[in-house]
């Protein structure tokens, strides 16, 4: 994918609070848009640069607060580093509904929250933190023979299904994105990954990810049950 020049990169954009979902530099997410704001939001975007901010939502105040008109209204925190999409693709349902695919960009750095008239929530960007998204990654430190036996064994557990020749036959970066982005990591686990600094970085902490889910997977089999 070409990645846009920072230039072409807006100061403001809308965000899409979604827990539990990450986008990734090169990761393309399909979404299901209903709700009239975010419809709103869609609508704007494609008349414009087309460009959507994912953020997660932070649960119990826990999050950054950033004094604005969203959180006095009791809108969530949000975590502070986001990663931008483009709409690549979009689809009307026939009943209301918009069916689009982000392809994502670059992250982000959450300066502020504007205290924007539109439905819909809109932050100040910080691009130049994450520069190198917009770049040629270099080449991963990645043991896939052990990364592939440790995920058989967790999407074993999990109950989830892959295509295994086309995880052998994927590259590292699409590999690993798409890891990031599909498996059920915790919210917490996700921004970790979205934050991690390079791909490597992001291998190890999937691989950490999942053989801890896979110690106390067996801690719970383990367990006396009663």
């Amino acid at each position: 994918m070409t990645r846009a020049h920072a230039d072409t990169l807006p100061p403001v954009l809308p965000i899409f609070p979604l827990g539990g979902v990450i986008l990734l530099p090169g990761g393309r997410l399909p979404l299901n848009i209903f709700e009239p704001r975010y419809l709103a939001m869609i609508d704007d975007a494609l008349g414009g640069h087309r460009l959507i901010g994912m953020v997660q939502p932070q649960r119990a105040g826990i999050g950054t607060n950033l004094g604005t008109a969203a959180a006095a209204q009791g809108a969530p925190d949000i975590y502070g580093v986001g990663c931008a999409g483009r709409i690549s693709s979009f689809q009307e349902s026939g009943d209301g509904r918009y069916l689009i695919t982000l392809t994502g960009v670059a992250r982000f750095r959450v300066v502020e929250e504007l205290s924007a008239t539109t439905p819909y929530r809109q932050v100040r960007t910080d691009f130049q933190s994450f520069a190198a998204d917009r770049r040629e990654q270099p080449a991963a430190s990645i043991d896939r023979r052990r990364l592939t036996a440790r995920l058989k064994l967790y999407f074993d557990q999990q109950g989830l299904s892959a295509d295994w020749d086309a995880i052998e036959a994927a590259s590292d970066q699409a590999l690993i994105t798409s890891l990031a982005m599909i498996c059920p990591f915790s919210e917490a686990e996700k921004q970790a990954l979205l934050e991690a600094a390079g791909l490597t970085e992001r291998a190890d902490l999937i691989l950490d990810m999942i053989e801890m889910a896979l110690h106390t997977g067996d801690e719970d089999e383990d367990a006396p049950r009663h």
